[in-house]
């Protein structure tokens, strides 16, 4: 059959499917140029210089808006091409299956008539199921509880009724889940109190900011001995990580912000097998000084995971408590060398870099051995690499200025050798502080849409609660049902001599 042979033969139309397919092809050439564009921007977010790069903490926003930018692309297209061929059988795409415990609501299609030609009744054959997923938006509840009051008719022994049930906030308005709905809006999910204020005004429920303030400030307090049970908990592992990070802080006096910091003490014992569960403590301090790091500590002996921040130095020099030795983190040295990379001709640190991923390669080799296992494929493959970087750190520190970028940059990694070296000879140590670093993003994502905390207190409630939800997380435990569980628990008067009992990986057991 000649390929012309389905062509009308009128000129008009013909001139008419031309033009139709003029404009078809450039609106295909904007869309291929729109998304050449996305995924130059998607490229640079994730491989740019430093300048281009996406901040951490901002990352899944950037790529969210490029991958909703593609996706609303690729829906043009497809309608486009929906449109030339509505014949044609729909394109299957295969999406996945939603989760089993999701509740199912049934909708059964019949036809508007079963009746065969013939008069008879058509049965069933077999059937097409096709699942979507539907959200119903927050859904707003009031619960009412009726403690009827019995008498007897025949004599006057008294009333009887059934006790009130005890809650968080006496004579309050909310549930225990709607404390816990609040903590998990602003302490997971970033959403200030203002806004969370705005949210349930939509919904007609008027609650002031200070009002949902004074709930929160609630919860704090009675989970502040959960918090602390789950600090003496991480100090008494042998083997920790630390990090700070900056925790911007109202100063009434000067009508401006001041830097406070929130100090985060982690425990991840995954990577070697080790069966202790996982957690994070934030602590909140007015500053950066080297004496808060040791007051955290008390009570702390072993190995603690650092970076080269010196501050770190003071733990060691304590005269009451066993020794600290420090593990420093091969990252942070890595760091130092790349940064002589960008926008420049490095050979010195690319050459350093390129030994240093060496290490990373063995490392990712031996997650999840035991640590004699880690320790033994160390001493036997990343020794022999790191005796070779140690004899390359020497000759080129000799051959550059002291007081060069590169100079500095082997400076660095010379000082905390040893530190740097302790992994080797301690299959628990990791070999970067990488660990304690994802704990502090969501802070950051916290710091970034809260902008600042009202007061030093409010800062402490913010490093307390942030505490229970990474915990929750770390131990894959869905954060809201375990506050309200742990709320109604509090309510109902759980003992303090259980307080353990309410550490995430114990409640509920």
């Amino acid at each position: 059959m000649s390929l012309t042979s389905n062509l009308p033969s009128d000129v008009t139309t013909l001139q008419a499917l031309l033009v139709d397919s003029e404009d078809r092809n450039v609106r295909k050439d904007d869309r291929i140029e729109r998304l050449e564009k996305l995924v130059a921007d998607f490229k640079r977010a994730l491989f740019g210089s430093k300048s281009e790069k996406v901040a951490t903490d901002q990352y899944e926003l950037a790529l969210e808006d490029i991958e909703a930018a593609m996706a609303a692309i690729i829906a043009e297209d497809e309608q486009d091409v929906c449109e030339r061929a509505k014949a044609k059988e729909p394109r299957k795409v295969n999406r996945g299956a939603l989760p089993k415990h999701l509740p199912r609501v049934e909708e059964t299609l019949v036809p508007d008539s079963i009746i065969c030609d013939c008069g008879c009744e058509r049965h069933v054959i077999g059937e097409d199921v096709s699942e979507r997923l539907d959200i119903v938006p927050s859904q707003f509840r009031v619960l009412v509880t009726r403690r009827p009051k019995y008498a007897c008719r025949d004599c006057e022994n008294g009333i009887v009724q059934a006790p009130a049930k005890l809650h968080l906030i006496e004579g309050g308005m909310p549930t225990e889940a709607t404390l816990a709905t609040i903590v998990i809006n602003k302490h997971a999910d970033h959403l200030p109190l203002f806004r969370q204020s705005g949210i349930f005004a939509r919904q007609g429920v008027h609650l002031d900011r200070s009002t949902l303030a004074s709930w929160l400030g609630r919860v704090a307090h009675e989970l502040t001995p959960v918090y602390e049970c789950l600090k003496a908990e991480l100090k008494q592992s042998t083997k920790l990580f630390m990090d700070e990070t900056t925790a911007p802080v109202l100063d009434p006096g000067r009508g401006k912000t001041k830097t406070g910091y929130l100090w985060a003490l982690a425990r991840d014992d995954r990577p070697w097998g080790g069966t202790a569960p996982p957690g994070v403590a934030f602590t909140y301090a007015p500053s950066r000084a080297g004496k808060h790091a040791v007051e955290i500590l008390q009570g702390f002996e072993g190995i603690l995971q650092v970076d080269g921040y010196t501050g770190y130095n003071h733990v060691k020099d304590r005269r009451d408590n066993a020794p600290i030795e420090l593990a420093y983190c091969w990252a942070h040295a890595r760091r130092k060398l790349f940064e002589l990379t960008i926008n420049n001709v490095a050979p010195i640190a690319e050459e350093g870099i390129k030994q240093i991923k060496a290490f990373y390669r063995i490392e990712a080799q031996i997650k999840g051995m035991s640590a004699d296992e880690r320790m033994a494929i160390r001493q036997d493959k990343t020794k022999p690499c790191m005796d070779a970087f140690e004899q390359w750190l020497t000759y080129n520190r000799a051959q550059v200025s002291a007081k060069s970028p590169t100079g500095l940059a082997l400076k660095y990694i010379t000082k905390y050798w040893i530190g740097l070296n302790l992994f080797l000879t301690d299959g628990r140590i990791e070999i970067d502080n990488n660990t304690v670093e994802r704990c502090m993003r969501p802070i950051a994502l916290n710091r970034k849409n809260a902008l600042f905390a009202g007061h030093d207190a409010g800062a402490q409630n913010w490093a307390m609660l942030a505490s229970i939800i990474e915990t929750c997380k770390l131990n894959k435990i869905e954060p809201h049902a375990y506050l309200t569980g742990v709320l109604t628990a509090i309510a109902q008067g759980h003992k303090q001599k259980d307080i353990e009992m309410l550490l995430p990986w114990n409640f509920g057991k």
